[in-house]
């Protein structure tokens, strides 16, 4: 099993190697390390790990606990595969097939971001004109679409929304487990977005020409 650990621990030498020594010892292989955050004395780390066996939350908790000042923020499995580049895939799945953007947007966004599924809004009707395989079956989502690009909670559901302003869509990603999302996450996702709308653009010109 792939997991994602979002970890928070003191910023000073030597308590990233407590940490990999605490997985280690759980058994759980550390394939990727993300610094989310540096600030006020902490960092906030995001591990992807193989983990052996049947996996149990607060036994991580528990055991990662005995390092001293180090938090447990979320665990979640993911289908994350280190080494990998899926925001690389997913523009390069873009530039070769532009009249499917948004489409192929929600498909594969869920991966870049360690999501559970992405739905596309109709930014007048609220109505969900698209979702990603994973996503619930529900026809409308109209509370859903801030006019700026936001990370928020949901009831059970943490989600980033962003207008895609040249589609008359709204992109809602979910994450079902783990933390809420880091602003670090909404930025990637907007950078990502803006290069999506940026190699769609030729092809809407040329179906309206």
């Amino acid at each position: 099993m792939v997991l994602r650990v979002r970890v928070s621990l003191p910023d000073r030498p030597g308590v990233l190697g407590q940490v990999a020594r605490a997985f280690g010892v759980l058994g759980a292989d550390i394939l990727q390390v993300m610094v989310l955050e540096r600030e006020g004395g902490r960092a906030i780390d995001d591990f992807t790990v193989s983990w052996p066996g049947r996996f149990a939350a607060e036994e991580l908790r528990e055991r990662m606990s005995v390092v001293p000042g180090v938090r447990i923020e979320g665990v979640w499995p993911t289908r994350e595969v280190p080494g990998s580049s899926p925001d690389y895939d997913l523009l390069g799945h873009v530039a070769e097939g532009a009249d499917r953007a948004f489409v192929t947007l929600v498909d594969a966004v869920p991966d870049v971001v360690g999501a559970q599924w992405a739905v596309a809004i109709d930014s007048r009707t609220g109505a969900v004109v698209h979702g990603s395989w994973q996503a619930p079956g529900i026809e409308e989502m109209p509370d859903l679409t801030p006019l700026r690009p936001s990370a928020f909670t949901e009831g059970s559901l943490h989600l980033l929304s962003l207008p895609l302003k040249d589609a008359g869509l709204h992109l809602v990603v979910a994450r079902s487990e783990g933390p809420a999302f880091h602003p670090v996450e909404l930025d990637k996702l907007v950078r990502v977005v803006d290069i999506v709308a940026k190699l769609a653009r030729p092809a809407a010109d040329r179906t309206v020409a």
